[in-house]
């Protein structure tokens, strides 16, 4: 299991997977259409932060991977 240490996903215990899990269950509740109009607002925009935290962890690690092979190109 992989933590974050980072801006926007620094909260203790943070995990990608978890996250992507919960976008799941908002979509699902979205798409049941058993939400009031301003709920299915309130979790669309929770939705799109989850999202944006998830695009912002995996540009991190893609970072974190493209310099380990530089590095190891260079040795």
């Amino acid at each position: 299991m992989v933590k974050r240490k980072g801006a926007s996903n620094s909260e203790e215990g943070w995990n990608y997977e978890a996250k992507v899990i919960e976008i799941e269950g908002i979509i699902a509740g979205i798409e049941a259409g058993e939400l009031e109009l301003e709920e299915v607002f309130d979790q669309f925009a929770k939705a799109v932060e989850y999202l944006r935290q998830c695009e912002s962890f995996l540009q991190q690690r893609q970072q974190q991977v493209d310099l380990l092979i530089e590095t190891l190109s260079d040795e």
